[in-house]
């Protein structure tokens, strides 16, 4: 699926198990999406009980939603046909392919992985037991990304020259103190690869995909307390002739600044921005299509944080992919492609020098030690 996902047409109309594997900061998100699109909600788990009774509670989940601390059990017992995995990132990949080895579809938060290997394990692990797995970017399902993407289909912008993501945000010693796993190669990576990894993917995805080489530089310059990175930067050239820079970094104060993506081209210049790249603030295209005013008023979200609103419509796709054995809109495959581009970085970073791509083999453990 290249084009425009039409999200009025995918909401609420089908009843399946569904199980929730990490009651975390973002799982809110996930337990709504499974709410407004009628999934019947069987078990939730994570290891914290209190944090399970907190979203069960602000949830009016029911006694008949079943608790869990091992996962393994609740696969085991509830046999669900869809799990979202929102653990720390680097249990990601063992629990997914402990999830499709029991014939359970996964949507697995972003990163998919932090390790080419295991995202490669995931992706293989699906195709032989026929198991759906979405990567959840759900930022593509923003209705400004939508109609850019559409853009892109329609060929509107003619030769792309190139495109750029910025994320600047904030995130102090609180955030990280209440998540140890926060900020450490093993269970996390930095700024690019938690915050920023959705806007990764959107230029990756708008560009062209196909990626020749990366030169990237990061540096931790004001959270001595976390492993990884809170800055990078990062020239990207694409196979297409095509050119992204990436900027990435929480080290803005006082609070989140914005998230902007553009994408320039011979016929057209684009810029989504907002909190979390929902709003269209540019919209030039030489053939006049459309009224760039118009655009801009149809296609304007305003979420309450930078998660948005596109966990609905990625479960409702993910939902029909299931039920019509197709891949879903953003697959396990895509979830590579970002998470390879950020390892990419990491290693252009740390070696100092051009990356090229395809990547064969790279994990956030590689880099281990980078800022002492």
């Amino acid at each position: 699926m290249s084009g425009v996902f039409y999200i009025s047409e995918r909401i609420g109309k089908y009843k399946m198990k569904y199980a929730l594997i990490g009651c975390g900061r973002i799982s809110p998100n996930h337990i709504a999406a499974a709410q407004n699109n009628n999934l019947e909600i069987v078990a939730i788990c994570d290891i914290d009980e209190a944090c399970m009774e907190d979203k069960a509670l602000k949830f009016k989940l029911p006694d008949t939603v079943k608790r869990y601390t091992d996962y393994i059990e609740l696969l085991e017992n509830e046999k669900p046909e869809l799990v979202a995995i929102c653990t720390e990132s680097g249990k990601h990949a063992k629990i997914a392919i402990d999830c499709i080895k029991r014939d359970v579809n996964c949507i697995i938060e972003k990163p998919i992985a932090l390790s080419i290997a295991d995202a490669d394990a995931i992706i293989n692990a699906a195709i032989k037991h026929h198991i759906k797995v979405c990567a959840c970017h759900q930022n593509r399902f923003n209705r400004s990304v939508q109609i850019i993407r559409e853009a892109i289909d329609m060929n509107r912008f003619g030769r792309l020259f190139y495109g750029t993501a910025h994320v600047r945000w904030a995130r102090n010693h609180e955030y990280y103190d209440r998540a140890s796993w926060r900020g450490t190669w093993e269970q996390d990576g930095g700024a690019l690869m938690n915050q920023c990894i959705h806007n990764i993917d959107l230029l990756r995805w708008m560009m062209g995909s196909d990626i020749t080489e990366v030169v990237g530089m990061t540096d931790r310059l004001n959270h001595d307390y976390i492993e990884a990175e809170d800055l990078g930067i990062a020239l990207v050239k694409f196979k297409n002739g095509s050119y992204g820079i990436i900027e990435g970094t929480t080290d803005v104060y006082p609070k989140n600044l914005e998230e902007t993506l553009y994408i320039f081209g011979e016929k057209g210049t684009v810029k989504a921005g907002g909190i979390s790249v929902n709003v269209i603030e540019e919209w030039r295209f030489s053939d006049l299509l459309d009224d760039p005013n118009e655009v801009k008023k149809r296609f304007h979200e305003n979420p309450p944080n930078v998660y948005g609103y596109g966990h609905t419509p990625l479960y409702a796709d993910m939902i029909h992919a299931i039920e019509q054995d197709r891949q879903p809109y953003v697959t396990a495959m895509e979830g590579k492609k970002a998470l390879e581009l950020v390892l990419a970085i990491y290693k252009s970073a740390a070696e100092g020098g051009v990356v090229k791509l395809p990547l064969t083999e790279c994990s956030t453990m590689d880099f281990v030690g980078r800022f002492k």
